[in-house]
Parts: structure tokens; C-alpha cells; sequence
């Protein structure tokens, strides 16, 4: 049994990391053959891009996936610690696995993600959730099958976490959710530590792996007829800074955009290390899209330096007028938190102020959520849940707003648009995405696969989402 440890996790030390290509041993081929399996994903495009992996490494041993966990030989929980309520949601599903389980004496549970790299979390399902069978963590999902086969011959709980990240592991089998849009992890974890965030103890320090993987993973998706590809990181802008002298994010978007794959994103992007070298690749290539997360948090400088941010108001709007003023047309989302310890009205203000002179595209907002072992759980929160719903309240009206003044820009204007389905309630309308990463609903006398990108005329704006007829 390995269990995680936080003060191991948040240890950084220089090391060079090997590489390491994944085989499956032959004797797990195919042994469970005719069994089922259902996976549920908590959290963020990094999850979802692992779960792709675990459905490839279970379908290697013999499963095949149902849409129901009734139906499933063995449930497992991918899942999420950025919130308290990702929280919630797994340890519900593990309430109402139990009851499976007293049904269903033989079905295999188990549970991974950035949940079982916390101390609390493995403490609660050794104590109070024994009926679960493994767990492991986000540093050797490539050992699933080693981990569920120890649990299934030995018939006992499985726990195998590791507290700190080891090689990179490459080549590891992948079943795409999607037949033209893709995920493609450049870096793994993240050394930013700020206060109220938990991500650099489950995920661990960062990694970067080599371009040549990358862009030879990359290659493989356009041969394949890929349209889109959005690089991964829990910092992206941070990649190369532990593998390369003179190589960096720019340099690997630049690359990228020569591999003629339709569309690139990149998410998540952390201010601090946002380079005027992909301010320029962002301008210079016309297939990365002028798209990008940029996560403030708050407006108070103040509280920004309590969060550990390590950027001030004033840098943040530098950087975020450079790039309005260098990318044509470019949209910018961005996270918001309120009620952060110590946030007082005038720093909500600040934050109502940035708002308002960013008018972003797009923003996710929260109310603070402490998470365990983190400094700012440790700070004297003061402010009332009653005050925080309403800041929230105050924030996202302010910000709904400019989403509907941003989208009606676009009225009247060609976009291109890449289609991800049909509409369920009209016939003769699709709905996809743009070059903005807006939504837009289509009107078209034209039979529209999926995939497809579509020149579309934007004719109504709603807050959420663009109204648009194909360009025939």
C-alpha cells in the first residue's frame, strides 16, 4: 500500500525526468474479456484527456464500455479536488455505488484523479468506504493494470498512490472522445503554488515532455483528419521552462502551426508566464485561434499578492490591452474568484472595476472554496456566505452583460464555424463552435457532417450563444 503525503508532494527538486514508453504486459491482454466497464469524469480538459487513456488501457483488458453504471462489471471515478462541490458529487456517487455493491456483491469500484492524491480523501475510503476495491493516483495511471489486478486476485483494497510524480510516461494507448477535436497534454503539473489551490500537491512539479512526442502525437491526429487540437497544461505558458534553454510555449505553438492542423488552442494560461514571444506567434499564424483563457481571479492587487499570483492589477491589464491591441478581434475568458480571505468591499470593487474595463468574452466565477492543506484554508475568513452570494451575484450580472455587448459585435459578420452536431429541436440547423470559441447555432439547406468547418453569417446574438445561416 503507497499512500500520498503533502509534505513529499510539495517538495521541488531539480531532476531530469526519463522518458519512459508504455507496454502493456501480454499476461492483462484481453483478461477480462466480455466484462464492462463505466467510467464518470470529474473536472477539467486534463481529466477528461486522462480518462481517454483509462478507457484505452481497460478496452486492452478486455472491457467494453456501458452508459450506465447498473449495467457495469466495474465503475470507476475519475476525479476532480479543485472544488469542494467536485468534491461532493464524487463521494455521492460513491454512496450510491454502495447500494450497487449490496445488489451486486462482484462489482469492482474504484477511484482515481487529483481525489486520491489527498490525504483525507484515502484516509475516508480506508476508514468509511472499504467496499471501494483500488485506488490510485495521478502520477501511475499507467499501472491500472496492475493496480485492479492485485485488487480482483488478492480480493482486498488496492491502494497505490504516489506521493511524488516519477517518469514520464509515453505512448500510453488513447480511445478519443471525439473524432476531430483532441486534447494534447505538453506539460504535466504545476509549480506556481497558489494559496488556495490544491492542483501542485495531486498533480506535482512540471513536466514537460519533449517536442519531438509532441508534435509527432500532433502529426498523427492530422493524418487521421483531426480539424482542432488544444494544447494541455495545468500551466501551459510554463512549458519547456524544466526541459529546454531556448525553447518555450511560442516556439511550440510556432511548430505546431506548420504542422497544418486547421485549429490550435491552448489552455490553461497563467499571466505570469505569458511571453511577448507568443503575443507575436499568436498574431503571426492564422490557424491558432485568437482564443485564450487568461485567469485573472481578482482585481485587487492585495488580494492578488494573499493568493500568491505573483502579478498586480496593473501587469495583468498590461498584458491583457497588449494583446487585444496585437490579435485582431481577439476573445479573452478568464476566472474570477470572490470571498477570498481578507477580501474586503473595496477589493470586490477593484475586481468590478478590471471587469468592467476588460469586458471579457467569457469568465468563470466562484466563491471561494477552501481546500485542504492549502495556506488560504488557514486564513480568517470573516466575510458571511450571505455576502459572498451576493458579490457573486453583483459579479455575474456585471459580467453577463458584456458577453451579449461582445457577441452582438459579431452580427452580420462571417465567422467560421467548426460543426459538432445537429440540432435536436430544429431541423435544418447545427450548432458548433467558432474561431472565438463561441457558440453558434446554424441554419442549412445543406446535409453537415461533424468536423466540418463552415463559413456561417451571424444574424442574432444572444448572451450565451451566436444565431447564424451557412454561407452557401
Amino acid at each position: 500500500m503507497k499512500l500520498p503525503n503533502y509534505k513529499e508532494a510539495a517538495k521541488r527538486e531539480k531532476k531530469d525526468y526519463k522518458t519512459v514508453r508504455y507496454e502493456l504486459d501480454q499476461n492483462f491482454s484481453d483478461k477480462y474479456s466480455g466484462k464492462t466497464y463505466f467510467l464518470k469524469t470529474y473536472g477539467c480538459q486534463m481529466n477528461e484527456r486522462d480518462s481517454e487513456t483509462i478507457k484505452a488501457m481497460l478496452e486492452e483488458l478486455g472491457f467494453h464500455e456501458v452508459d450506465d453504471y447498473k449495467n457495469a462489471d466495474l465503475v470507476l471515478l475519475n476525479t476532480c479536488s479543485i472544488r469542494e462541490n467536485a468534491h461532493n458529487k464524487a463521494f455521492g456517487m460513491l454512496g450510491r455505488l454502495k447500494h450497487q455493491k449490496e445488489q451486486n456483491k462482484d462489482l469492482i469500484i474504484g477511484l482515481c484523479g487529483c481525489m486520491a492524491q489527498e490525504q483525507g480523501v484515502v484516509d475516508s475510503i480506508l476508514n468509511d468506504y472499504k467496499f471501494v476495491n483500488f485506488v490510485f493516483g495521478t502520477h501511475n495511471m499507467h499501472r491500472l493494470p496492475v493496480i485492479l489486478n492485485e485488487a480482483v486476485t488478492k480480493q482486498k483494497q488496492e491502494i497505490e498512490v504516489f506521493a511524488k510524480e516519477e517518469d514520464l510516461i509515453e505512448e500510453m494507448p488513447v480511445k478519443r472522445d471525439n473524432d476531430y477535436k483532441a486534447f494534447v497534454n505538453i506539460i504535466y503539473g504545476c509549480d506556481k503554488f497558489c494559496t488556495y489551490c490544491i492542483v501542485p500537491y495531486t498533480r506535482g512539479g512540471q513536466r514537460s515532455r519533449k517536442k519531438e512526442d509532441i508534435l509527432k502525437e500532433i502529426e498523427e491526429l492530422v493524418s487521421l483528419g483531426y480539424k482542432e487540437i488544444t494544447l494541455l497544461g495545468q500551466n501551459v505558458n510554463a512549458y519547456g521552462k524544466d526541459l529546454y534553454e531556448e525553447y518555450s510555449l511560442g516556439e511550440l505553438l510556432e511548430d505546431t502551426s506548420k504542422t497544418n492542423i486547421p485549429r490550435i488552442r491552448f489552455m490553461t494560461s497563467h499571466p505570469w508566464d505569458f511571453t511577448d514571444k507568443m503575443v507575436e506567434i499568436l498574431e503571426k499564424y492564422p490557424n491558432i485561434m485568437p482564443s485564450v483563457h487568461l485567469p485573472v481571479q481578482s482585481g485587487s492587487s492585495k488580494v492578488l499578492k494573499l493568493m500568491g499570483r505573483k502579478y498586480t492589477r496593473e501587469s495583468y491589464l498590461e498584458l491583457f490591452h497588449k494583446l487585444k491591441k496585437s490579435v485582431p478581434n481577439i476573445s479573452i475568458s478568464t476566472d474570477i474568484i470572490v470571498g477570498f480571505p481578507s477580501e474586503e468591499e473595496e477589493d470586490f470593487e477593484e475586481t468590478l472595476s478590471l471587469v468592467k474595463e476588460c469586458k471579457f468574452d467569457n469568465a468563470f466565477t466562484f466563491i471561494f472554496s477552501p481546500r485542504e492543506n492549502t495556506p488560504a484554508a488557514k486564513l480568517e475568513d470573516k466575510t458571511s456566505l450571505e455576502e459572498k452570494e451576493r458579490r457573486l451575484h453583483k459579479l455575474n450580472e456585471l459580467v453577463n452583460g458584456y458577453f451579449l455587448e461582445n457577441n452582438k459585435k459579431l452580427v452580420d459578420q462571417n465567422v467560421i464555424v467548426l460543426t459538432e452536431g445537429k440540432s435536436e429541436k430544429k431541423n435544418d440547423y447545427y450548432y458548433g463552435y467558432n474561431e472565438y470559441n463561441k457558440l453558434v447555432n446554424f441554419k442549412s439547406d445543406k446535409d453537415i457532417k461533424p468536423g466540418e468547418l463552415v463559413s456561417v453569417k451571424i444574424v442574432d446574438a444572444k448572451t450565451w450563444s451566436l444565431d447564424g445561416e451557412a454561407n452557401e
